[in-house]
């Protein structure tokens, strides 16, 4: 009489190859995660500049002695709402130090007016960590084109001028 031998779990060889194989399609996968993610920041940064600018458009309403909001905290929340805090923005976006933070981006808002009312306003998009959370630095003016740097190579240390985002050998409008 035989005795059968029976077979209890994996092999060895068969685990090493089930492990290859889920390495190998996480190796496809994960590059294409991580420039998803960066296209999401990139749209949400977009979508960001598009709205302080809607959200400037309404303060220099509200509040035409002062002009456009000189900084991002003067269009964020506030309790009570006034032209220091006019509850236009979020709390992320209108924070109350600069820059201030929202998905993968950092976002600044600079006047080139000394005194009230000012008269124009730059609002500047960049990527916290270059090639990682975003690809492209973003700037807008009081005409709303959003604009993206040419040639960009680094996330921005600060604001845009209103000089620089309007020089079209620096930015140029996005989707062209």
């Amino acid at each position: 009489m035989t005795q059968s031998h029976k077979r209890n779990g994996f092999s060895l060889i068969e685990l090493l190859i089930v492990v290859a194989v889920i390495l190998i399609i996480a190796s496809i996968a994960i590059p294409n995660l991580l420039r998803s993610k960066m296209s999401a920041n990139e749209a949400s940064a977009v979508s960001v500049v598009r709205n302080s600018h809607n959200s400037q458009a309404v303060y220099v309403l509200q509040y035409p002695a002062l002009g456009y909001a000189t900084s991002l905290a003067q269009l964020g929340p506030g309790n009570p709402c006034d032209p220091s805090h006019a509850c236009l923005t979020d709390m992320l976006v209108g924070c109350v130090t600069e820059p201030c933070v929202k998905g993968g981006y950092m976002f600044y808002l600079k006047s080139s007016a000394a005194t009230a009312p000012a008269g124009d306003y730059t609002i500047t998009g960049t990527p916290i960590i270059w090639a990682s959370t975003g690809q492209r630095n973003l700037c807008s003016i009081e005409d709303g084109v959003i604009k993206v740097q040419i040639g960009a190579s680094a996330s921005l240390s600060g604001a845009t001028t209103h000089a620089t985002c309007i020089d079209p050998a620096q930015y140029t409008a996005l989707g062209q």
